[in-house]
């Protein structure tokens, strides 16, 4: 059964937060434009982590046999995007974020809340994913 664009941006901060990306957010744009119903927002502290960040996201969806319509940015890595369709996700250097500002240039979306504390799994990084 395919993923609707909702569980696919869940999988996909799923797969950033196991390479510790830094502030995981999902902006729910549906209703706003057409553009895409979810951003996916995150940060890694170097181009290094944003490559390996964006790899595993690549990789994790693969898995459930979905593709990127196109990827860009992995040249200098300071933000990439993956375009799913209906699903974008941008993986950020921090300070590229924060010049960008995604966030405030979609302050009406809703957002889903990631819970860094929690976590259903003994061992395993804290943070969990709250719809």
């Amino acid at each position: 059964m395919p993923l609707n664009s909702r569980d696919l941006a869940v999988k996909a901060a799923e797969a950033a937060l196991k390479k510790k990306a830094l502030d995981v957010t999902i902006l729910d744009l549906s209703g706003l434009t057409v553009i895409a119903d979810y951003f996916v927002i995150c940060s890694g502290e170097s181009t290094t982590q944003v490559k390996a960040v964006a790899e595993s996201i690549e990789e994790e969806l693969a898995k459930k046999r979905v593709k990127p319509l196109g990827i860009e940015g992995t040249a200098h890595s300071h933000w990439i995007l993956l375009d799913y369709g209906d699903v974008v996700i941008h993986v950020f250097e921090k300070e590229t974020r924060a010049y960008y500002n995604l966030e405030k240039l979609w302050m009406d979306a809703k957002t889903i809340e990631i819970d860094e504390n929690k976590s259903d799994m003994a061992g395993e990084d804290k943070r969990a994913i709250h719809y």
